[in-house]
């Protein structure tokens, strides 16, 4: 039996794309909830309206766009924002939650919500009514046998640490952050178990993940924003362990394959520290506890000093994770700038990245490369790098679903996607003798797209009927995948064909 007992057969969403209860329940504001909608098919990027020092208002054109400083995000009246609703999690989770017992799934994974804990995040104390959500949905999974997995920290900035400290540029963040995972370990003890501490931390230093202004045109910010987040998580760590010492918790990072374009030895050193700067430093900082040399000799030679304060150091080391987790969508080829320069044209997106084509890869709808083989190349990697356990919380295709005059929803190509992206986790554990124990699959629950704020770019086995506009009657139904997925859980893996 290639998949061992036990194993954490889920999926997984994230509040500020499922979760939806804008201001319910004594929520505050996030930086999600300034962020329009777009349309990934036709190129129209996502939006912030923000309002400049002097009084006027400009917009903001894309999800990764450099917000000026000074510049402070709204919520414009007149303007749909997806997040507000997004499919209704706040209202639908015990109904959810019966539909992920019955597809079979071991592990929920799910992010908290951090202003629905600390309204502007650095409040002096917590919501309480917040607090009582969680433990209502963690008291629920504990009902039917579901593992919760639990990101604390997942694109989901404070819209007032944003406005005005900058995110996490600021050491004041920092220490709110620091207070809000303490009453989450603290107030959820014994509920969970499987925690991650900031999601995909390695495309995480810009306004929409974490409130930076000047993310691009200043590279100190930049720098000053990725040190400050190592600290939050290491700081996690090491409370999360203090509050209950049987606690597991991992990273998270979004974990592209990558390629050299071709034998050419220049190439292959630009995938060398293309990778480098892409994944593998925030893997060797989380899993070993100080940046690796070629992260110091880089920050020496563009003459980056990053503000340090007591402890720092010894934090870092002592806040090592426990478990690697990540994403895998797709695959890119890196080149030296000589190539890429020659295949300019030559480009895709996937994951909130953009990349080479890859000749020997299909895509999907949106772009993406589609590359299984990749996913158990990645596996092999990261075992190889730390010989750390390992669980793939993100996995999935987002794909134009049609509903037929009947209700079903014939999503093959998400089955032979899924297909042969488990088949891969199969060899990898089979074969390479890697150490993986959970697979949460992205969006196993139609959501809002990160990216595009899409509705129509689904990932889940379960059907949410919601629009791009905000209409439907958020109804849920199966689709043919939910089946499949059912026969693999159930079968711990044995049954993927």
């Amino acid at each position: 039996m290639p998949f061992p007992k036990g194993f954490l057969w889920g999926g997984a969403t994230a509040a500020n794309q499922y979760e939806g209860g804008y201001l319910s329940g004594g929520k505050g504001l996030a930086v999600a909830d300034t962020l329009t909608g777009g349309d990934g098919i036709h190129g129209i990027p996502r939006k912030f309206i923000v309002e400049m020092p002097d009084g006027s208002r400009k917009e903001i054109f894309g999800s990764h766009a450099e917000v000026p400083g000074g510049a402070k995000a709204i919520v414009d009246p007149d303007t749909y924002y997806p997040s507000h609703v997004a499919t209704d999690f706040y209202h639908h989770w015990k109904e959810d939650i019966a539909l992920f017992a019955e597809m079979g799934m071991k592990c929920f994974r799910l992010s908290i919500n951090w202003t629905r804990i600390y309204p502007n995040g650095d409040d002096e104390t917590p919501n309480e009514e917040g607090i009582q959500f969680y433990i209502n949905i963690f008291k629920e999974c504990q009902k039917y046998g579901i593992e919760p997995l639990v990101t604390i920290y997942h694109f989901d900035c404070p819209l007032h640490l944003a406005n005005e400290y900058d995110g996490m540029v600021s050491r004041h963040t920092v220490d709110a952050f620091t207070r809000y995972a303490r009453t989450c370990f603290e107030r959820f003890k014994g509920l969970v178990h499987y925690w991650l501490t900031i999601n995909e931390i390695n495309i995480n230093t810009n306004f929409m993940m974490n409130g930076v202004h000047d993310h691009i045109s200043n590279q100190q910010n930049a720098e000053q924003a990725r040190w400050n987040l190592f600290i939050c998580s290491a700081r996690a760590v090491v409370i999360g362990h203090e509050v209950d010492p049987t606690n597991k918790i991992g990273l998270m990072i979004a974990q592209m394959g990558s390629y050299p374009y071709s034998c050419n030895p220049e190439d292959v050193m630009a995938e060398v520290e293309g990778a480098r700067d892409l994944k593998w430093l925030y893997g060797d900082v989380q899993c070993r506890g100080y940046y690796p040399s070629y992260k110091v000799k880089q920050l020496e030679r563009d003459g980056i000093v990053i503000k340090k304060e007591e402890g720092d150091d010894e934090v870092l080391k002592e806040g090592v994770v426990d478990f690697y987790s990540f994403s895998y969508y797709n695959s890119f080829p890196m080149a030296c700038k000589e190539t890429l320069d020659r295949e300019v044209g030559n480009m895709t997106d996937g994951n909130q990245m953009r990349g080479l084509k890859n000749p020997y890869l299909k895509a999907s709808e949106w772009g993406w490369p589609i590359d299984p083989t990749g996913l158990r190349i990645t596996l092999n990697q990261i075992w190889d790098r730390y010989q750390l356990p390992m669980i793939i919380v993100e996995n999935g295709l987002g794909a134009l679903d049609t509903v037929e005059e009947d209700g079903s929803i014939n999503d093959d190509y998400r089955i032979d996607y899924m297909r042969t992206h488990i088949k891969a986790m199969k060899q990898a554990i089979e074969i390479d003798g890697v150490d993986l124990f959970g697979y949460t699959p992205w969006g196993h629950i139609d959501l809002v797209s990160a990216g595009t704020g899409e509705m129509r770019k689904r990932y889940g086995f379960i059907y949410v009927n919601m629009d791009d506009d905000g209409n439907g009657d958020l109804s849920r139904s199966k689709k043919k995948s939910f089946y499949y997925m059912k026969k693999v859980y159930e079968s711990n893996g044995e049954d993927i064909e």
